[in-house]
């Protein structure tokens, strides 16, 4: 499987519906949107009211990643939002089972992603239960930065250790994805890429889409 998920944080964002139009009509899989709220990553972002806007424009599932302290508190708002999958990081939940069972019984897809120091062997246990994980190959919290090579061997782990544990769960990664990134990640075992200004960036985004699927039919 090969997914391209393009990150809303690298669109303009005084032509939200125009960006809407390309995206909904691309090969596009999920529209990956990064909520970053000034204390567990050092930016802020965007809030609740632009995603309902972005719900309703948005025809493809909305892959929400809360880079926020207390991220269960916003279970029912992403929810609402008529999210596919809810993402939260392992190392913001105190109680990491019970907030993916929430997310669970709220019918979203759980996904949890590591941070580039955290080690997957923290999601062992829990790997059975969960439906994405998400690998930061760059620091959260900025875009536009330089994908961290040594994240490939951690895919490789990851995957290796999903099929000993038996787990489902589909591998995202978050950082530094491009037309050179793209394969290596493939080769490594990737399911879903996010991709930000490597797809918003460019003049025709669409077709980057495709170019980023061709590269990544691993």
């Amino acid at each position: 499987m090969n997914m391209i998920a393009p990150s809303l944080l690298a669109a303009d964002f005084g032509n939200l519906e125009r960006e809407m139009q390309w995206f909904n009509t691309s090969e596009a899989d999920w529209l990956h949107l990064d909520v970053m709220d000034g204390v567990f990553v050092p930016n802020i972002s965007f809030g609740f009211p632009v995603m309902q806007r972005v719900a309703q424009l948005c025809r493809k599932p909305l892959d929400v990643h809360l880079m926020t302290v207390q991220p269960e508190k916003f279970i029912g708002p992403v929810r609402d939002l008529g999210a596919a999958v809810m993402n939260v990081h392992q190392e913001a939940c105190t109680h990491l089972h019970r907030t993916v069972q929430q997310i669970h019984q709220a019918g979203m897809k759980a996904a949890v992603t590591l941070c580039p120091s955290t080690p997957i062997s923290t999601l062992e246990d829990i790997l059975p239960d969960l439906d994405v994980v998400m690998l930061m190959t760059v620091n959260p919290g900025f875009g536009g930065q330089k994908f961290i090579e040594h994240s490939l061997d951690k895919v490789r782990r990851l995957r290796q250790m999903i099929a000993r544990t038996g787990s489902h769960a589909l591998i995202e990664v978050d950082g530094g994805v491009n037309r050179q990134t793209a394969p290596q990640l493939a080769a490594a075992g990737v399911d879903v890429y996010v991709a930000g200004s490597a797809v918003f960036g460019k003049a025709d985004p669409a077709a980057e889409v495709v170019e980023l699927k061709r590269l990544t039919q691993a």
